[in-house]
């Protein structure tokens, strides 16, 4: 089997919860045998589409996975977040013609349920394994 080749991309924002994120998708990477080639914090989720195209133009990346957390504040603007930011995720993979995994949750989620949400990071490690080895197979 092919030695799969992972960008990260982690919003700093509620670090907290996303570093734990990360452990749960480091130690996922490494049970499958595949490798973390990257890792790039950015400072939100919505500033997470440049990180990811820049880790999608490289050669050597074959996917990349996304860990973020989105809580809810007093306003609307978790879901203006995840909104905007999904949608440009999804137009990078199909641009690039590479897998990016969504490990971010929210929104309308308060820091506790964030907390119980970490295996997201799994997770994605999970997805992306899965869609390069059925991409594959087309």
């Amino acid at each position: 089997m092919k030695t799969y080749k992972i960008g990260m991309v982690v919003a700093e924002f509620n670090y907290e919860v996303t570093m734990l994120m990360m452990e749960r998708a480091r130690a996922e990477a490494e049970f499958l045998g595949v490798e973390i080639a990257k890792i790039v914090k950015v400072p939100g989720v919505f500033d997470m589409p440049l990180a990811i195209k820049k880790l999608l133009e490289c050669d050597y990346i074959d996917a990349v996975i996304t860990l973020g957390a989105v809580i809810r504040g007093e306003t609307k603007h978790d879901e203006v977040i995840i909104a905007q930011a999904s949608r440009k995720i999804t137009d990078l993979a199909l641009e690039y013609d590479k897998p990016v995994a969504f490990g971010v949750t929210g929104p309308d989620m308060t820091e506790l349920q964030a907390m119980d949400r970490i295996e997201k990071g799994r997770d994605a490690v999970d997805t992306v394994v899965k869609m390069l080895q059925r991409l594959e197979k087309i």
